[in-house]
């Protein structure tokens, strides 16, 4: 399996970068999101990868992070989405903002991405909602649901990268019953 690549960039177009890793030119397909993080023709890059090996390909996928990796492979795991969906829906973001879209179960975010329809954008939240916190290194999103939403939500911020103090502001200004309506109305306070 090729794991990492650590090279020289050698194409990089909209949607997919060649890498030169001693001579070899490996191309990799990237979501948006990724190609942000990959240097101008000439420069140096390493890019977390994953080879998918089909009876008619084989295929090498680029990351920016290990994070936006894993994500690609929960994506992966959703009966319908296949890699070209999975790099469009990474295209929508960084990792920390698709997981708390999946935390906070927006699919209506989902459905704008290209080829993804209601019914799958559905699935993608039903079936990774709880897995978003157990699966991505470093995330601790909590899904239980104890005595206190609130209590809830703030580790939930926590988890995705914001401090204690930038949690407690974020959920100040917002109401919610359930601790995905404070995440997602934290989230969305956190764009503005």
């Amino acid at each position: 399996m090729i794991a990492l690549l650590s090279g020289t960039v050698a194409v990089r177009r909209a949607d997919h970068v060649v890498i030169d890793c001693g001579g070899v030119g490996y191309r990799l397909a990237v979501s948006a999101q990724t190609l942000r993080h990959i240097p101008a023709v000439g420069g140096k890059a390493t890019v977390h990868t994953h080879l998918i090996v089909r009876d008619d390909a084989i295929a090498l996928f680029g990351f920016a992070t290990e994070e936006e990796r894993e994500l690609f492979l929960m994506l992966l795991s959703v009966q319908s989405v296949g890699p070209k969906m999975a790099l469009a829906v990474l295209s929508g973001g960084p990792p920390r903002e698709l997981l708390a879209m999946l935390a906070a179960g927006d699919a209506a975010r989902l459905q704008a991405v290209p080829g993804i329809g209601k019914r799958t954008a559905e699935r993608i939240v039903v079936e990774l909602r709880e897995k978003v916190g157990d699966t991505l290194p470093g995330t601790t999103v909590a899904f239980t649901r104890p005595d206190d939403p609130h209590s809830v939500a703030r580790e939930g911020l926590i988890g995705l990268g914001y401090s204690a103090a930038e949690a407690d502001e974020l959920l100040e200004g917002v109401s919610g019953q359930e601790p995905e309506e404070l995440i997602s109305g934290a989230l969305r306070m956190a764009r503005r």
